[in-house]
């Protein structure tokens, strides 16, 4: 593209962009900093969630790398830890015996349980306090406008408003087994 393509940004679009850079770096620091309390990254919280929303506890390895906004790669190694930590198991899938479901373990749905409060409560102070109401709604907006520019699905339809919610007595299926 020669020079004369380039669409630049405007200035106040390059501080907005500079800003929006600004916050997530310090939102993620500050989600991160607030979870190690529980000996817990972002990362691996949003592993726990996934799971307490999946039915029986556990989905393929796949589903919840997109669930959780994590390459297999780096969900393989978060995984591995985890596991190690006692809080999922990985097992084969019961329907079709080729896949690897994650299953969250009792231990993982306490700590979950018990971090969960402590996340919400950062949540709030480091994004959704500080923004005004209209401006909170703008930013909704916005961001639909951007997964939709993507193609990337949103998952807000699916979250919960606590830990393990509705997705809790779907352990209770028949079998409680993953697909």
């Amino acid at each position: 593209m020669s020079e004369q393509e380039v669409r630049w940004l405007t200035p106040s679009q390059q501080v907005t962009w500079r800003n929006w850079l600004d916050a997530v770096a310090w939102i993620n620091e500050q989600l991160n900093a607030d979870l190690r309390p529980h000996c817990l990254d972002l990362n691996e919280y949003e592993v726990l969630v996934v799971l307490s929303e999946s039915p029986g506890h556990c989905i393929r390895m796949s589903q919840l790398a997109d669930g959780a906004n994590q390459s297999r790669s780096r969900l393989t190694h978060t995984v591995n830890r985890m596991e190690a930590d006692g809080l999922i198991v990985r097992e084969t899938a019961t329907r079709d015996r080729r896949g690897v479901v994650a299953r969250l373990t009792d231990k993982g749905l306490r700590l979950l349980e018990g971090a969960a409060p402590d996340h919400v409560a950062s949540v709030r102070r480091v994004l959704i306090d500080p923004i005004d109401e209209n401006d909170w709604e703008a930013l909704g907006r916005a961001m639909k406008a951007v997964l939709d520019a993507s193609g990337t699905q949103s998952k807000a339809n699916s979250a919960r408003t606590e830990p393990g919610g509705p997705a809790r007595s779907a352990a209770a299926t028949a079998d409680g087994a993953c697909r």
